[in-house]
């Protein structure tokens, strides 16, 4: 962590930190830190893919996230009640199947009332929030729950597909960023 002025902030201490990438972090509303990535430890305690930073740079001991993700985990987005929506190339969850896209509760435990069905076909690197509480979400997947969606979808709140909305073909490759617009439309790059 950085000062203002660009300076190392000593008072963040990772102790080892983690044994892989990085990929995503998100603060929460009381100040932990929620990193992903492709890791398997944090400072040498077992995390897989995800993890709870305290304020400063220690490992949060009482997120529970039992097995952790499969696989790499992309990208977070912490939802306005604190849960956590997490994309990437996993198929499950804790044990639970989750393909590419799964919602965790405040405390790192799958939420099961997120129905992603059979979820995305592919990875999804991406995730945004709209001013109504739906989800975009981008990546290389082709379909979402059996539904063609290529590279780009929008989920209802409890996870299920938002039919309203289609890209058609949608991008030609991978979409790895998507921002919302004050005027509600969606930004994608790639």
């Amino acid at each position: 962590r950085l000062n203002t002025d660009g300076s190392l902030d000593p008072t963040f201490d990772p102790g080892l930190g983690p044994n892989g990438t990085v990929s995503a972090c998100a603060v929460q509303a009381d100040g932990r830190i929620i990193i992903a990535g492709t890791f398997t430890e944090y400072d040498g305690a077992p995390s897989r893919r995800i993890a709870r930073l305290n304020p400063d740079g220690s490992l949060d001991n009482t997120y529970q996230i039992g097995a952790g993700a499969s696989g790499d985990i992309q990208c977070v987005l912490i939802q306005p009640d604190g849960k956590l929506i997490i994309g990437g190339d996993f198929i499950d969850y804790n044990g639970v199947p989750r393909k590419h896209i799964a919602r965790l509760d405040p405390e790192g435990m799958l939420d099961a009332g997120f129905i992603t069905g059979s979820g995305a076909s592919g990875h999804v690197g991406a995730l945004a929030f709209q001013p109504d509480g739906k989800v975009l979400l981008g990546g290389s997947f082709l379909s979402y729950n059996g539904v063609s969606r290529k590279r780009v979808a929008r989920l209802q709140a409890d996870g299920t597909l938002d039919m309203s909305f289609n890209a058609g073909n949608g991008p030609n490759d991978a979409v790895t960023c998507i921002l919302v617009q004050p005027d509600s439309k969606v930004l994608l790059t790639g």
